[in-house]
């Protein structure tokens, strides 16, 4: 079956969709991005994936799309249109395309911006089988750019961890920086020890999750305790669970870290709850 995906202000077949060669983020990686998931038909935190979308394009002095306010409509025509139940929406705003190759920005009174928004269907999004037997992880350097708290389609890096991970028999990545964690390749990393749960503060080292934010929120109002700070690979090896979390992953157990299992080398007992919790009510929040 075809697709219908949209792109600038059209809603076409994907075989006919297509963007100009010129294009900014095909030439620079002049783009943002948001991943949006469905569930039962509903989309899961778009409030917050828009707010995150807004805060990307102004920290790259992007102009919005035209089509900015529409942007629930037109996801949620998507969903209708491509039958998705569950899965993914992909959203991609870049700086448009100029007549030419240039460094510079082109004149955007000139040039207006690209946006691409398609769709991933993803039967059973919510019950994948790795969350009954969790993640296997390595650690590699992180050699990004300093501004990851962009959401860019600067992905080169985190796709290469990926294949380093899948190499290595393993399922993803978590990099480090000056010895410490900063997060996994596509998602933000934690750990759990002694019933306390870990992860990296918010800067411009890491991208500020979405799914983060509604997860750390959860389990303050379950009583669980939260500290936000930077932990060590070894610390990582050694504590009682851990865990990642995305858009499309929710909350995932990780039960190795460089070959080093945690615990019983089982998804850990925070991990199972926090992501029951997080499902819960996601899906009562759902629009």
């Amino acid at each position: 079956m075809t697709r219908t995906v949209y792109v600038n202000g059209e809603y076409l077949p994907e075989t006919e969709a297509k963007v100009s060669v010129f294009d900014r983020a095909f030439l620079m990686a002049d783009g943002v991005y948001e991943v949006t998931s469905v569930l039962g038909g509903k989309l899961i935190d778009f409030d917050g994936h828009l707010k995150r979308l807004e805060r990307s394009l102004n920290e790259l002095d992007m102009q919005k799309p035209e089509a900015f306010d529409d942007l629930l409509e037109i996801h949620r025509e998507l969903v209708r249109v491509n039958g998705i139940e569950d899965g993914l929406i992909y959203l991609q705003v870049t700086r448009g395309a100029a007549a030419d190759r240039d460094f510079a920005f082109p004149d955007p009174e000139e040039v207006k911006p690209t946006l691409v928004l398609f769709t991933q269907a993803k039967p059973g999004l919510a019950d994948s089988p790795a969350a009954k037997t969790g993640l296997k992880v390595i650690s590699i350097d992180d050699i990004r750019w300093g501004r990851r708290d962009i959401k860019t389609t600067q992905l080169l890096y985190p796709s290469m961890g990926k294949m380093m991970a899948k190499k290595a028999g393993c399922d993803d990545a978590w990099m480090i920086e000056d010895g410490k964690v900063t997060e996994g390749t596509s998602n933000n990393a934690y750990i759990v020890k002694g019933n306390k749960i870990i992860t990296r503060e918010l800067s411009t080292d890491i991208l500020h999750g979405i799914t983060r934010a509604a997860v750390l929120r959860f389990a303050r109002e379950a009583q669980m305790a939260v500290e936000e700070r930077s932990f060590t690979i070894d610390e990582a090896k050694e504590a009682d669970e851990a865990f990642i979390t995305s858009a499309s992953t929710f909350v995932m157990p990780v039960v190795e870290i460089d070959g080093a299992s945690l615990g019983d080398g089982t998804p850990g007992r925070v991990s199972k709850r926090l992501r029951e919790i997080y499902l819960e009510e996601s899906l009562k929040a759902a629009i």
